[in-house]
């Protein structure tokens, strides 16, 4: 990953779970990072673990604040340029769900899912796009596997991923032309926060719940285990390294083997 050393990246969703594992693997590989996310006090200990792992403190600069909004997205892209004069990779990491049966879920859980899965990564990179047409730089989408298979009680959710899905392909071969990589990266389950919001209606919010959550998911992927944020890290940077300079308009599963199994076909509570 020498090719990725003193590159600017910006990482949304820094402060918990695949983004905050993201900005971990990438301070290890001598990036300059933007971090993005809503509570303050996480991403203060990202960046506390991003020092750890040995990026200078010169190095890395935050932006907390709501993607949905557009003061945060040009506030994003504003203080990076400014502090790093360039910018060569965006990871559209950022994303919540809201369970609930489809045609059960309300207005404003319908509207808070796109608007965070898709409509702020659209309008953000957006934003990027001449910077990165400038550096040649790259983008990498962190998707679900929940795109492509129909999940239980989060429809929005896929629907949105599907969205995910469909953008990156289209933006990829806008971007083709002007030596702009854009590809995606999609997880099985993964450990992190996003299960367990309040506001996501969420049946997981104690431990209790939420390990046994873990333990059922552990059988579903072939791998026999749910997914840590650096096994999807590590994907994220190969897609964004020289390495993959071939590769765009890519759709790679990080799941343990979970989309070879057919879709969930449990009947919903």
């Amino acid at each position: 990953m020498e090719s990725l050393k003193a590159c600017v990246v910006i990482i949304t969703g820094a402060s918990v779970g695949i983004g905050r594992g993201t900005a971990i693997y990438f301070s290890r590989l001598g990036c300059k990072l933007s971090l993005t996310g809503r509570n303050k006090a996480k991403l203060d200990e990202t960046v506390f673990l991003c020092t750890e792992a040995g990026i200078s403190p010169d190095n890395i600069i935050t932006t907390t604040g709501d993607l949905r909004q557009e003061t945060t997205r040009k506030s994003i892209i504003e203080s990076t340029i400014a502090k790093f004069g360039r910018l060569d990779v965006l990871i559209n990491n950022a994303g919540t769900l809201y369970t609930s049966l489809t045609l059960s879920t309300p207005e404003e859980g319908y509207d808070d899912v796109m608007d965070v899965n898709m409509k702020a990564p659209f309008l953000l990179t957006q934003l990027a796009a001449p910077h990165l047409i400038q550096s040649k730089g790259c983008i990498v989408n962190v998707s679900s596997i929940c795109g492509s298979k129909v999940m239980p009680e989060i429809g929005v959710y896929c629907m949105s991923k599907a969205a995910m899905d469909m953008f990156t392909q289209c933006v990829a071969l806008e971007l083709a032309p002007k030596g702009v990589r854009v590809n995606a990266v999609n997880p099985g389950a993964v450990v992190s926060d996003i299960y367990r919001r309040a506001n996501t209606n969420s049946k997981y919010e104690n431990d209790e719940a939420y390990q046994k959550f873990l333990v059922q998911q552990d059988g579903l992927h072939p791998l026999g285990r749910v997914g840590q944020p650096e096994d999807v890290a590590k994907t994220i940077a190969y897609l964004a390294s020289d390495q993959a300079s071939y590769i765009t308009g890519q759709l790679l599963y990080v799941d343990g083997g979970r989309h070879c199994v057919s879709s969930t076909t449990a009947k919903p509570s």
